[in-house]
């Protein structure tokens, strides 16, 4: 099969191309098998082709495969979205709507905080990532590869460093940026909302500062601004909790929901005050695809399946093996390049650098193809591209899990 039918400015990580998985493994067209640490990036935490998710799209498929909500209200969306507002773990009441995507829930939180405050300017942080439409590209905290060559793009949006123990960006330095970004750059009073992701994905698995994030929720509500939580690849057990902001001792207005929502059939949503998601005018959210019958079968068919009991029972298996092999290389001295364990629960980041501490992207490179020709595809991250961001489904077996531990410590050992 040619590639050259497909756009050249998609960034392919590993030039296979795949047939078939099951839960953490997958196959590609000449049937090797490989140990799947990439889950989609984010999106199978229960795992390729799931039973109780393919029984569920199967059977809706017999029933309903498509109908616009907007035009006549369906059934599975309907129960999705009173299921999907009771997990949200909030005190106030909370409503919604399912968009296809998680950047597609980011731009419509966008006119949601518009159309409550009156206001446009937009707080994100350096090293977001919260998708690659117009308005959320301005939202990413990097330039390269997502602004490049795009000219003008809508806001106003300001950053500011994103506090954490795992890039040494302290609580205080935050703080005073923003203190210094409300007396420079821009009227607090304009200000619609802050944006923010609890553990950082594309930078590299970091988790917010707590201190911080209970500061900004004190200044939110002092101000009159509404926060926003980017939930799209952190939460649905990721961390070892429904979402991440838990964590963090919050409760954002409203939650952006994406990836592991519906085992891989698209889906994505934002949710949250119910005063807030009530305030554009009728038509003014909605979508011909968005809410899709069968994404919506897979979406409650998830939802049976994170119960805390084993949401948290995922997440500490997981964390644990990852912990004890890290910990178990740096004191072997498995490799001069291994550098910080970043993130939390399931959702980790391991850091490959040099030893005087500088990004090491070229031995990520090496260790990608290392792995992938052992059978483990990997996903890098980071700035530079040197963090490699663990991503197994939380349903793996644990000996799969030990063995792609296995592989991923051989090539470590070989990089050079």
């Amino acid at each position: 099969m040619s590639r050259e039918t497909i756009s050249q400015s998609i960034s392919v990580v590993h030039p296979i191309s795949l047939s078939h998985g099951k839960n953490a493994e997958v196959w590609d067209t000449s049937g090797k098998r490989y140990i799947d640490f990439v889950g989609g990036i984010g999106v199978l935490n229960l795992g390729h082709c799931h039973p109780a998710l393919v029984a569920a799209i199967r059977e809706q498929a017999t029933q309903l495969t498509h109908y616009a909500f907007n035009a006549a209200p369906h059934k599975p969306y309907l129960e999705l979205m009173d299921r999907l507002t009771a997990f949200i773990p909030v005190g106030y009441p909370v409503s919604g709507m399912l968009t296809n995507s998680g950047a597609e829930a980011a731009e419509n939180a966008l006119k949601i905080v518009r159309g409550a405050t009156g206001r446009t300017a937009v707080i994100a942080f350096d090293g977001a990532f919260h998708g690659r439409t117009l308005a959320t590209l301005n939202l990413n905290g990097k330039v390269a590869p997502y602004k490049q060559k795009v000219g003008v793009l809508p806001g106003p949006v300001y950053h500011l460093p994103y506090p954490s123990a795992d890039n040494g960006v302290t609580c205080a330095e935050a703080l005073k940026a923003m203190d210094r970004l409300f007396s420079v750059e821009i009227d607090v009073d304009d200000v619609a909302c802050f944006i923010i992701e609890p553990v950082q994905g594309e930078a590299g698995f970091l988790l917010l500062d707590s201190e911080f994030a209970q500061a900004l929720r004190r200044f939110c509500d002092e101000k009159n601004i509404l926060l926003i939580a980017d939930e799209i690849q952190s939460g649905f057990g990721r961390t070892g909790q429904r979402f991440a902001f838990s964590r963090l001792g919050i409760e954002p207005d409203l939650i952006l929901l994406g990836k592991s929502i519906a085992g891989g059939v698209p889906l994505g949503a934002v949710v949250g005050r119910k005063a807030l998601m009530d305030n554009l005018p009728k038509g003014g959210l909605g979508g011909t695809y968005s809410g899709n019958p069968i994404a919506c079968a897979a979406a409650l068919a998830t939802l049976d399946a994170m119960t805390d009991e084993q949401v948290h029972a995922w997440g500490a298996r997981q964390e644990a093996a990852i912990v004890s092999r890290y910990q178990a290389w740096r004191e072997q001295h498995l490799s001069p390049y291994l550098g910080r364990l970043t993130g939390v629960g399931a959702m980790r980041g391991i850091e490959l650098a040099h030893a005087d501490g500088t990004p090491a992207p070229k031995q990520l490179a090496q260790l990608l193809s290392l792995a992938r020709d052992a059978g483990l595809l990997l996903m890098p991250s980071g700035k530079s591209r040197h963090i490699i961001r663990l991503l197994a489904p939380l349903t793996i077996e644990p000996a799969v899990l030990e063995e792609g531990l296995d592989i991923l410590q051989a090539c470590l050992k070989q990089l050079v």
